[in-house]
């Protein structure tokens, strides 16, 4: 990119409905507190609603005139995302950015309601659902966006079809291919818009190394003082690592299909730009086998009729 972008680039967002997974805290946080000073409507989808609503008053401390609420989502039980996205499809007339952000990372092994290793469930399979039920708006919204958060960890990982549930080995890969399905998905996402001629685009991002709590093993609580030390010392800050999700969500520069992330040497820090390794980890036979295989294990269809 030609220039540093920040949040001031961000243009007034007035009348655009967004909504931000794992919104009360960190990145996802960070990136609903931007949108709303610029005078979007946010909604907050939150596993914790007293966290979300401490979440959306610091939200209008800072602003007073934010438009922001939150609604209760957790992405590792299908009937909670079912539940979400009939309220919010309710309850609004459009959708004009979604944002996957929400995510756990190196919990101990565990399975959600459904019968899923808790990383794919709640990391791709929740947010697969969850675009997929929200498709109507997405597609009514002239050019919506579906940003799709990932992690530097997915440029080292791969999808193992034969243990997806961890029943035959569980390890700290599940993180890895978690987040490699988030960034098949978001490609693979954009491959179907355009192929539909639908004006909706999907990108993929990744905030770096950033200092948040996802270091809590999916408890929600604060990680260990240990590893906050050792964060805080290689890391950056959430309001930085949210700069990619923000670029991709509002610069007119977007087409579909990219992969914004820092633009420091390695992707761990800095100011966004356009990550090309997206190419080479792309494969489209294995993409298309991820998104069979997570509409058969959610039982959600795409439907791409306008």
């Amino acid at each position: 990119m030609s220039k540093i972008w920040t949040t001031d680039d961000i243009p007034d967002m007035s009348g655009k409905v967004v909504i931000v997974t794992g919104g009360n805290s960190g990145i996802g946080f960070e990136t609903a507190l931007a949108l709303a000073q610029k005078r979007a409507t946010i909604v907050i989808a939150v596993r914790n609603m007293e966290k979300g609503a401490a979440a959306v008053n610091k939200i209008k401390a800072a602003y007073v005139s934010a438009n922001v609420k939150a609604m209760k989502l957790d992405l590792s039980d299908l009937t909670s995302v079912k539940a979400f996205a009939a309220n919010f499809l309710n309850n609004y007339k459009s959708l004009a950015i979604l944002i996957n952000n929400a995510g756990i990372m190196y919990p101990p092994f565990h399975l959600t309601k459904d019968g899923f290793e808790s990383q794919f469930g709640g990391n791709h399979l929740g947010h697969f659902a969850l675009t997929g039920l929200l498709l109507p708006h997405l597609i009514s919204t002239p050019n919506s966006r579906v940003i799709t958060q990932s992690s530097l960890v997915a440029h080292d990982a791969h999808i193992n079809f034969d243990n997806l549930d961890g029943s035959k080995g569980y390890s700290r890969k599940f993180y890895g291919q978690s987040k490699l399905a988030n960034l098949l998905f978001a490609k693979e996402l954009q491959n179907k818009f355009r192929s539909n001629h639908i004006n909706s685009v999907s990108v993929a991002c990744h905030p770096g190394i950033s200092h948040t709590n996802l270091g809590s093993f999916g408890s929600g609580k604060q990680a260990n003082i240990f590893l906050r030390m050792i964060s805080s010392m290689i890391s950056q800050p959430a309001h930085m690592g949210a700069l990619p999700a923000l670029y991709s969500a509002t610069s007119s520069t977007i087409k579909g299909g990219e992969y914004i992330a820092p633009d420091s040497k390695g992707g761990k820090k800095g100011y966004p730009t356009n990550d090309t390794i997206i190419e080479k980890l792309y494969d489209s036979n294995i993409s298309n086998k991820l998104w069979n295989v997570s509409e058969d294990l959610t039982g959600i269809s795409f439907k791409f009729d306008k």
